[in-house]
């Protein structure tokens, strides 16, 4: 299995990093893709990234969260260290109003900024989306080229919305712990994604699944996601294993 969106990089992992990875590695996690958040966060990305060469994989962006009136700033000091680091995707970006609309405007001109980064580098995005599809369709419909490939991460639309995203393109979606939660409707979209554009992902520290959710959350805790999509789907693990993890080597092109 590939945990296909991780922030093990983060602080709530300072003091076992080391352990988290050994676990992952126990729980039969074969690669971790870690998503940059801001300009602060990139030197501790790649800190991760190299004290475990070959296991962990990352992709620079700029977070939503993360635009205010600097972001013009920040994306200029970003775009040169995707070509230093050389991330597998532009990520995590996308559109976030379920806190603030301040940065409305800002953020969907910063998603369309790394969107042409995407083009220009070969590599796919990962969307960070949240109360805000509107607005990141809105950004793809005026792009003016053909669309870079990427993944809805921890998507929690409907399948209508499965759909809407996929007239604009043949778009990956990632599904986190989130689907194993009671009130989830996630489960009920799985169906319509398919096996051949899902991803597995935790988006640790957050959104532990069933039944650690509440805690903090690992890559050590992919297969509890991957065999409740199972159940739910009616098949066995190891087909969700395989074909998530083909998925996420074809979409990221990693030399695993």
């Amino acid at each position: 299995m590939i945990d296909s969106h991780s922030h093990i990089y983060c602080r709530e992992f300072n003091d076992d990093r080391d352990q988290a990875i050994a676990r992952a590695k126990a729980a039969g996690v074969t690669h971790i893709i870690l998503p940059n958040e801001n300009l602060e966060s990139v030197q501790y990305v790649v800190a991760t990234r190299d004290a475990y060469p070959g296991y962990i994989s990352i992709a620079l962006g700029l977070h939503p969260e993360d635009v205010d009136e600097s972001y013009h700033q920040q994306l200029v000091a970003l775009r040169p260290l995707l070509d230093k680091y050389h991330p597998v995707a532009v990520g995590e970006i996308g559109t976030d109003l379920y806190w603030d609309k301040t940065w409305r405007e800002q953020q969907m001109e910063a998603l369309d900024t790394q969107l042409h980064w995407c083009k220009e580098l070969d590599i796919p995005f990962i969307i960070h989306c949240r109360d805000a599809l509107d607005e990141i369709l809105s950004v793809m419909d005026n792009f003016g080229e053909p669309l870079p490939q990427g993944v809805f991460h921890s998507f929690t639309g409907t399948s209508q919305e499965v759909e809407e995203v996929r007239k604009r393109g043949d778009f990956y979606f990632g599904v986190n712990g989130i689907v194993t939660f009671k009130k989830s409707d996630v489960k009920d979209i799985l169906p319509v994604v398919g096996l051949d554009r899902l991803l597995l992902e935790t988006d640790s520290p957050y959104l532990a699944p069933v039944p650690h959710r509440g805690k903090r959350n690992e890559s050590a805790f992919v297969p509890h996601v991957c065999h409740f999509i199972a159940q739910h789907l009616g098949i066995n693990d190891e087909k969700i294993e395989a074909a998530t993890t083909r998925n996420a080597i074809s979409l990221f092109k990693l030399k695993l």
